[in-house]
């Protein structure tokens, strides 16, 4: 279908096909299914606290995995992992380290592999959540058209695949954020102006699809003036 891109990781899965049908939530469901979730939510939530990172770091540990390890043990599976990488990118654990863990757990004898010496980034952003106040004037207004760029990040980003290169019309102005992209490798809070943008969906899967319009968050640095 034209319009349509293919994910550049696992979890940027908008617009790909061969999904199926997304099941509707119970709204009766327990938060945590089985213990073990619960007990990955906490871990996951301190390997940020111990490692000095933060949110948008974690983000970026779970969308490094492979399809493995973030569709096969469920969305806790992936928390689960995801504070596996992060804690291995900061040396407070080793490769394989784990892995030994479990099998010793089970009855095996495995030489579990030592934790190098632990760092913490330089950079440390200041507390009071994402939202920053700024001086810059915002570049874009609600009702004007724009694009969302084609970028090809090397690192982390929250620019979805199938939003690039096509044009919306922004909705909102939103309160400026810190930039994912910098503060997920510790260079720079980098905060900006986020903008509702509403897409056609026929703009960005093609004129087969299904009409209908789709809203999502852009920072400023990933949008330009739709000529």
């Amino acid at each position: 279908m034209t319009g349509i891109q293919a994910a550049s990781g696992v979890a940027d899965l908008g617009g790909a096909e061969g999904w199926g049908v997304a099941p509707l939530l119970d709204p009766a469901e327990p938060v945590f299914k089985e213990e073990w979730e619960g007990r990955a939510f906490a871990l996951s939530l301190l390997s940020m606290r111990i490692s000095g990172t933060n949110l948008d770091a974690f983000r970026h540990a779970m969308n490094r995995l492979d399809s493995e390890h973030y569709f096969d043990d469920g969305y806790y599976g992936r928390w689960l992992y995801g504070a596996e990488n992060l804690l291995m990118d900061s040396d407070i654990i080793a490769p394989g380290a784990v892995e030994a863990r479990a099998a010793n757990m089970t009855g095996g004898h495995v030489d579990e592999p030592p934790a190098p010496e632990p760092h913490k980034p330089e950079y440390a952003p200041t507390a009071g959540g994402s939202i920053r106040v700024i001086e810059a004037p915002q570049r874009f207004q609600v009702g004007q058209q724009v694009r969302a760029k084609v970028m090809q990040a090397p690192g982390h980003t929250r620019l979805q695949k199938y939003t690039q290169g096509h044009v919306g019309v922004v909705a909102i102005v939103e309160p400026a954020q810190i930039l994912p992209d910098t503060h997920a490798h510790f260079i720079a809070e980098n905060a900006q102006w986020v903008y509702t943008v509403s897409f056609d969906s026929k703009e960005l899967f093609g004129p087969a699809a299904e009409r209908f319009t789709l809203n999502t968050d852009l920072y400023e640095d990933y949008m330009e003036e739709a000529s």
